[in-house]
């Protein structure tokens, strides 16, 4: 038996109803592409002249990816031995950070591509690894609850962890709202597990210090500066979406045949949230907005430092949005044989 637990407000945004955002602009898909034979889509990271630090995770891959060049370069050569099995990127400032599990620890690279230096796991934030820092070199980590064999201590928030570069200390600066969780009994075990497709609420920091926070259940952006100052942005302008059959048909492909589930023994949520991604930009907030199989448009919200909603850009496809530039955003496509990674210049704004 599964006993879906309430998703908390049922998206507040859809019932206060806000005002009708600003006017969707189409982002047009460029001609040339790079394509790489990675069976699912990197994450990303932008870097200094142009370029992207893009990972892999299903390959091992850690390369810099110079499109109008058509090159991807290997982050330390063909035969670096800093790192085994990368699974996240960020930047900042010049430096490129690579969190590894291979090695449990996160490698620092200059934008050039030459290491610099590596921070091991954290045994304070229990083996978290780095996720973001600021200007002022402050690293920030997000702690996880301690599960528990049921699953039921995720039902607990999760932590946002600011320590300085020396590691002499940890301050808690925000709190991330449990992840939503069905309790599900099988054979006479009762577990808590998260739906596929419940979605997360996300953060990032800006260079100053502040933190915001994305609030899947409100879809609305708060920030904490850096004095811990709490600031809400208004809700955003998103439809509620239903989770069909075709959503979860297409997930239950990603599964080689010989060993896919059948949709029965899985958990699934009744409704997207309304963000599929969150990216910190400069001067404000990108949300790549969830969509159902079947819709062939992606909108991307940009969002200004207090959360109000500024621009909507539509993606067309199946392309997705992996990293924000200054003057450009990364987009990755998959196809047949592989994913093709394309450059979009960030249309002026009207």
């Amino acid at each position: 038996m599964i006993l879906r637990l309430p998703i908390g407000l049922l998206f507040a945004a859809a019932c206060t109803k806000p005002a009708p955002g600003p006017l969707e602009e189409t982002l047009a898909l460029p001609a040339d592409t790079l394509e790489v034979e990675w069976a699912e889509l990197p994450t990303a990271a932008p870097v200094a002249g142009g370029r992207w630090a893009v990972v892999s995770p299903g390959w091992d891959a850690a390369v810099i990816a110079d499109l109008p060049a058509r090159a991807l370069r290997p982050l330390g050569g063909p035969r670096q031995q800093a790192y085994l099995h990368p699974f996240q990127v960020f930047s900042a400032g010049d430096s490129i950070y690579v969190a590894d599990w291979g090695r449990r620890r996160t490698t620092i690279w200059t934008g050039e591509g030459k290491l610099m230096d590596s921070l091991p796991a954290v045994d304070a934030v229990r083996g978290s690894y780095l996720r973001a820092r600021d200007a002022a070199a402050q690293l920030y980590f997000q702690v996880d609850p301690q599960p528990r064999r049921d699953g039921s201590g995720n039902q607990d928030s999760i932590a946002i962890v600011r320590a300085p570069a020396s590691l002499a200390r940890f301050d808690t600066v925000a709190r991330l709202a449990p992840r939503e969780l069905a309790r599900v009994t099988r054979e006479n075990s009762t577990r808590f597990e998260q739906p596929i497709f419940s979605g997360n609420d996300m953060w990032g920091v800006w260079p100053d210090g502040t933190v915001w926070i994305a609030r899947r259940a409100h879809n609305q952006v708060v920030t904490v500066d850096s004095r811990g100052k709490l600031s809400k942005g208004p809700a955003l302008p998103d439809p509620v979406y239903e989770v069909g059959p075709a959503d979860r048909e297409l997930f239950l492909r990603a599964y080689p045949a010989e060993v896919r589930p059948k949709e029965t023994d899985l958990t699934w949520a009744s409704l997207f949230p309304p963000f599929a991604a969150a990216f910190t930009a400069p001067g404000g907030i990108w949300l790549e907005k969830s969509k159902p199989a079947l819709d062939s448009l992606r909108r991307i919200h940009v969002l200004d430092r207090s959360g109000n909603l500024r621009r909507v850009l539509l993606l067309h496809g199946q392309a997705r949005l992996l990293a924000v530039g200054t003057e450009k955003i990364l987009v990755a496509e998959p196809f047949e044989h592989g994913v093709r990674l394309m450059e979009i210049r960030i249309p002026l704004q009207r």
